[in-house]
Parts: structure tokens; C-alpha cells; sequence
């Protein structure tokens, strides 16, 4: 039995007298609640939510869409998949459900995201993947949907965000390895227009002209971010004229493919090539070396995550006053060996 009329016949009362017990209404006494919830309970009775959503407005569902790759399914270790339990900490306080939204790899995020707005499945969105320019913004903003992008953009308009401190690794990186006697020091980069790969870039040039080291446009390796984009950025850095002596990785995955290409042509990754990389992921902590890399808790991402875009949402700003303003999020570098040799002690 799943309706609510059913019910009301089932225990002899009225349809609204259900409907208010059921709702937590002041006007119903104590022994009727309980025997309207203990009949809802034995046959089954599941409130139609959709229903209730048409007449309230809202579906109290949060949708957080990601990009959906080939990539992304084969890496247990997707960032995501830590990023949620933070955000539905913060979602559960309020009875708020969180919904994964993956777009295709091949499909245009923008259209996406129009079908999903079209079809008011959710109350309010986390992007991720930001572009340089994002038409997802604007249209979140046109349509007045609460969202908050996981990464800054050059898209017009005051938008929340929060973006890991990209630049602030590629610099603190380029420190270390300069440190080390390091001159000739690559880097990663992403093959797609995500504007954290831009911020990367634009760091690490502006910390090589500090050291007065001239920018070399052969040393940025433009690759997907995964273990075989790790694989592809060792075969073409092992083709260089003057190999470099160090390489920046700008995602944790890439360096278990790095590390296998390297020690096929008998590279070894913290003798023969410093290796630095970018957070701690569960597979990349067996490497041998241990892997110097920059990590954070994925956790707290989704604990800020959720309450920014709680805090700008009118039902929930009360309860995050201080959620509101965007954040660079700060990464914790772990010395590890991939990157302890001196240039001049290498061998």
C-alpha cells in the first residue's frame, strides 16, 4: 500500500489527519502520530517526495556534476569520491541529498547542464572542472540556481569558488627543485582548456624568472590527467635534447605511469630525474621512491564546499554566515625521495 488515501482508510482517519501526522503537525496528538506512523511503517507507506517538491518549490537535492570519462571511471582514486563525504556531512544536517551528475566527455558540459536545469531535479549545483571561459556560470546565474565551481574562471560575474592553490605549487616546487641545483625543470599540463592548468602554467613561468631561469616551451608536456597520460609524459620527455633533470606533475595518478616508462628505458625517478607531484592518492603512496607531493584532505574540501554553497542559498545562510567568500585552498607539501638528489651528486 503506497498511498497516502489507502492509509487514511486503513486506520479510519482522515486524509489530511495523515498528511499532518506524517508532517510533524502541532494539531495532532501524540497517540494518533504514533499509530499513523506505525501503519505507514508496517505496509509500506513512502510519501510521494515529488509531489511535495512541485507544491513547496523545492527538491531539497544538491546535484554535484562531474566530468565522466574514461579516466575518470578505470582511477579508483577520483577526487571526487572523497570530496562527497564531506559534502553530505554537511548536506545531512539538513536534510539535503546529494546527487552525482556526470557529464560525458564527449558532450558539451553546457548542454548538459541546460537539460538538468530544464528538468528542476535540483535545488542547487556544484560545478566542477571549471573552464577558462565557463558558460555554465552564466547560465546558472541567468536561471538564479545557488551554485558554487570547484576552480576560479574568467567568466564575467561574482560567482562563488574555491580553487586548490595551483599556483602556490608550482612555485613552492620550482623552489625546491632550484634548491637542488635543478635548472632544466618540466612540467605537466592539462590537454583541455580547465583554467587550473592556466593558473599552473602561469606560476611556473613566473617562478623560473625569478630564479633567472629562461621559460622553455619544449619542457611543458601538455597530457591527460591519468596514469597513462603520466606513461605518455616520460616517453616525451626520455625524446628530449637535453633532458631535463626534474618534472612537476600536476595530478597524483599520472606519477604511477611516470614511474613505470621511466624505469623501462632504466630511468630511475629520484636518482636520474627529480619527480614532484600532486597530493597523496592511496595507489601513488607504494611508489619506490616515496613521492614528494603537495596533498590535502579531500574531506574539508567537501566540508567548505558545502557550506559555501549553503550559505548561498536563502533557506541555509543563516546558518553559515562566514561561508560565503571564496577560498584558495592550501595544499601541504610531504617531502618524500623522488626528489632528495643534488643535480651535482647525481651519478
Amino acid at each position: 500500500m503506497k498511498g497516502i488515501r489507502q492509509l487514511a482508510e486503513h486506520l479510519d482517519v482522515s486524509i489530511g489527519t495523515v498528511s499532518r501526522a506524517l508532517n510533524g503537525k502541532p494539531d495532532v496528538n501524540q497517540e494518533t502520530r504514533q499509530r499513523v506512523m506505525a501503519a505507514a511503517e508496517e505496509l509500506g507507506y513512502v510519501a510521494n517526495q515529488s509531489g511535495r517538491s512541485l507544491r513547496q518549490g523545492e527538491t531539497k537535492v544538491i546535484g554535484l556534476m562531474i566530468e565522466s570519462s574514461m579516466e575518470s571511471v578505470e582511477n579508483a582514486d577520483n577526487f571526487f569520491l572523497g570530496v562527497t563525504s564531506g559534502l553530505q556531512s554537511v548536506f545531512a544536517r539538513h536534510k539535503l541529498d546529494l546527487i552525482m551528475l556526470p557529464c560525458p566527455s564527449d558532450e558539451d558540459p553546457h548542454e548538459y547542464l541546460k537539460r538538468i536545469v530544464a528538468r528542476h531535479i535540483v535545488d542547487a549545483m556544484i560545478i566542477s572542472n571549471t573552464q577558462r571561459i565557463d558558460r555554465r556560470i552564466d547560465l546558472l546565474s541567468r536561471a538564479k540556481i545557488p551554485f558554487v565551481a570547484v576552480g576560479r574562471s574568467l567568466s564575467p560575474g561574482n560567482f562563488p569558488w574555491i580553487d586548490l592553490d595551483f599556483e602556490g605549487v608550482a612555485e613552492r616546487a620550482v623552489d625546491r627543485l632550484v634548491a637542488r641545483g635543478h635548472r632544466r625543470i618540466a612540467i605537466t599540463a592539462p590537454s583541455s582548456e580547465v583554467n587550473l592548468g592556466y593558473l599552473f602554467l602561469d606560476s611556473y613561468r613566473r617562478a623560473l624568472t625569478r630564479h633567472g631561469i629562461a621559460f622553455d616551451p619544449s619542457l611543458v608536456i601538455r597530457v591527460k590527467s591519468s596514469e597513462q597520460g603520466g606513461y605518455q609524459a616520460a616517453h616525451e620527455l626520455l625524446l628530449l635534447e637535453g633532458r631535463p633533470t626534474a618534472v612537476i606533475l600536476i595530478y597524483e595518478l599520472m606519477a604511477i605511469g611516470l614511474y613505470r616508462r621511466l624505469m623501462e628505458s632504466g630511468v630511475m625517478p629520484g636518482r636520474d630525474l627529480a619527480v614532484i607531484g600532486f597530493r597523496d592518492a592511496p595507489r601513488a603512496r607504494f611508489l619506490e621512491p616515496s613521492l614528494s607531493c603537495f596533498r590535502m584532505s579531500l574531506y574539508d574540501l567537501g566540508v567548505a564546499l558545502g557550506q559555501m554553497l549553503l550559505a548561498n542559498m536563502p533557506s541555509y545562510r543563516a546558518f553559515y554566515p562566514e561561508g560565503g567568500r571564496n577560498i584558495v585552498w592550501p595544499l601541504e607539501l610531504v617531502p618524500g625521495e623522488s626528489d632528495a638528489f643534488h643535480v651535482g651528486a647525481m651519478v
